[in-house]
């Protein structure tokens, strides 16, 4: 019988660079496969349907709603994501360690429906480099912008609720983190550490 997969969930606020750090994992542990979330938004230039996304209209995402077809399902940014259930639930059971990038109201609700996920959340180093990030992009408008900063505060006090925290302040020692926990070696890397709560303050403000 195949041993059941690891159910990882990883958060952040937007601008602290998940995306990127998501990228290096799947690339340095190919045994870890992503779920491709379901969205109700539309397509940026760079993305293909199938592969960053299954792009659905706002009829369709209810559908799926009616049938209980996600894991955990929300709303962010006046567009809707959701994590199908049977996606996730077919490769944890073939033995395949899944990987979800979903906002913190999502990792509530899979951490009620799979108790045994690993949740990560991702923090920026400060205020001031994650409005650094975000008008780096320069695909925002500066209205975007102001309420990504205002959002991400509200996201990252829920940061305690995770099971480990990654500071990303250095991008090759943040990929390290996330390894280690992937690992299994990522005790001291717990959301409840002193040095997290003194961050935070400074975050959540």
């Amino acid at each position: 019988m195949a041993r059941t997969g690891q159910l990882y969930v990883i958060s952040a606020p937007s601008g602290a660079g998940k995306t990127s750090l998501v990228k290096a994992l799947l690339a340095a542990r190919t045994q870890l496969v992503v779920s491709v979330s379901h969205t109700t938004r539309t397509p940026r230039a760079h993305e293909v349907a199938g592969r960053d996304y299954n792009f659905v209209s706002i009829a369709e995402f209810e559908r799926l709603v009616a049938d209980g077809a996600f894991l955990e399902h929300a709303r962010v940014f006046d567009n809707y994501y959701g994590t199908g259930r049977e996606q996730v639930g077919s490769r944890l059971a073939a033995g395949h360690s899944v990987l979800l990038e979903i906002d913190w109201q999502g990792a509530r609700q899979v951490r009620q429906s799979v108790p045994g996920c690993v949740s990560i959340f991702i923090l920026p180093p400060s205020r001031a480099v994650l409005e650094e990030r975000l008008r780096a992009r320069g695909t925002d408008s500066a209205a975007v912008i102001a309420r990504r900063l205002a959002d991400a505060a509200a996201d990252m006090s829920h940061c305690l609720e995770f099971d480990y925290a990654v500071v990303n302040d250095g991008f090759e020692q943040a990929v390290a983190e996330l390894l280690s926990i992937i690992d299994g070696h990522g005790g001291a890397l717990s959301a409840k550490r002193p040095q997290i709560k003194d961050l935070l303050a400074s975050l959540v403000r």
